[in-house]
């Protein structure tokens, strides 16, 4: 195990109801950017009570609404401007993780005296942020809990994860039941993320690292168990907290401190994003299954069978077997969520595979089974 350091300053407060900590905000000041997307929070009510809330809290709202499902640089743009020409204390984002992610690159943009894209492609660059608060209403990417947030330029096909400790929350707000309206595509493409999060970390090269490999066992057996249940019925109450509690836990630091790995999935998808604009974890549950089976080979059937033996209850004892029952057992999973299993499927085909790779490459060095574009390639063409 890898020696790392561990913090996570984020108060989160779980549960039904638990927006009314949204008075907390005025600890930081007196005027908020209240950052949304496309409305459906005012069809639910949760605007209504956080509106309610924050006014009688005393502050002042600014908004910023319509952030797009894969957030645009153009948005953290207009909040940056807004926060600065009415001199705003701090961002609130209730959403998912788009809409964190982009309320993130706000606050730090607000802290930079350039372009906010300069911060997404360069990490080093973010030296401080406007604190950050978030009311999750979608399990799926961590961000209520992470260093994280992935910005997209469309114009130049762009899509980039950057990351800071600036960028962790200082509070989050997680109710399950602001997830029953989530529909059940998005249940199943969260359902992915999240997994993609845990498996990322998952397959690492560090070895002894028991403690965080048997975390990411438990937690990818909770998604498992407590998919499936969302989507059967979308109002239970406890598959909600399960998968919204995994979302945090997969990315927040616990599985990943002491095994550091790079991930080399996330970059592949998100050239597939930044060129198609496809929900990400349909296309972490495409490309997936297709990098195991790429990835598995005599040096890394070990991991690959731990994980069939420990999450699927495989009990193969020849390695190699096990390995390829384990993939087989990850592609009918996303299959039973209704996951595609193709590009084509979410209409993508293989026009800009290789500029795709050739931009995912650079991602992928130093990851469970390092990949050059030509690998990168043979694995979206198998997904084909």
């Amino acid at each position: 195990m890898n020696n790392f350091t561990y913090s996570i300053p984020t108060k989160v407060h779980f549960g039904k109801g638990q927006i009314v900590h949204l008075k907390e905000l005025r600890e930081s000041g007196n005027k908020v950017l209240l950052v949304y997307g496309g409305g459906s929070i005012k069809k639910n009510g949760i605007y209504d009570r956080a509106v309610g809330l924050l006014k009688e809290a005393g502050l002042e709202i600014f908004e910023l609404s319509g952030v797009e499902p894969n957030p645009k640089i153009e948005s953290v743009r207009k909040g940056v401007a807004l926060c600065q020409e009415h001199e705003i204390d701090m961002t609130l984002a209730i959403g998912g993780g788009s809409v964190i992610d982009c309320a993130k690159v706000i606050a730090a943009g607000v802290r930079y005296d350039g372009d906010p894209w300069d911060l997404v492609i360069d990490p080093k660059k973010i030296r401080g942020a406007l604190p950050i608060y978030s009311v999750l209403t979608l399990a799926a990417t961590g961000s209520e809990m992470d260093v994280f947030a992935v910005i997209s330029d469309m114009d130049k096909n762009e899509k980039w994860g950057t990351s800071s400790d600036y960028l962790k929350p200082r509070m989050s707000v997680l109710d399950p039941e602001y997830t029953y309206s989530v529909s059940a595509k998005q249940t199943s493409a969260g359902t992915a993320d999240i997994m993609s999060h845990i498996l990322e970390s998952y397959f690492t090269n560090v070895e002894h690292a028991d403690v965080q490999a048997r975390f990411a066992e438990g937690l990818l057996k909770i998604c498992i168990e407590n998919g499936p249940k969302a989507l059967a019925d979308p109002r239970d109450y406890d598959a909600r907290a399960n998968l919204m509690w995994a979302s945090s836990m997969a990315i927040n630091g616990i599985i990943s401190g002491g095994a550091e790995v790079e991930w080399c999935v996330h970059p592949m998808e998100h050239e597939l994003s930044a060129f198609y604009d496809i929900t990400h974890g349909e296309g972490l549950a495409i490309l997936t299954p297709h990098w195991m089976e790429f990835a598995l080979n005599d040096s890394t059937a070990g991991k690959f069978a731990d994980y069939g033996r420990n999450v699927w209850g495989i009990t193969e004892t020849d390695d190699i077997t096990a390995a390829k029952e384990a993939v087989k057992c990850t592609r009918n999973f996303f299959k039973q969520m209704n996951l595609p299993s193709t590009l084509s499927e979410v209409g993508i085909d293989d026009k800009y595979f290789e500029v795709m790779a050739d931009k995912a490459e650079k991602g992928c060095k130093g990851s469970f089974v390092p990949l050059t574009a030509a690998d990168i390639i043979k694995i979206y063409e198998a997904s084909k």
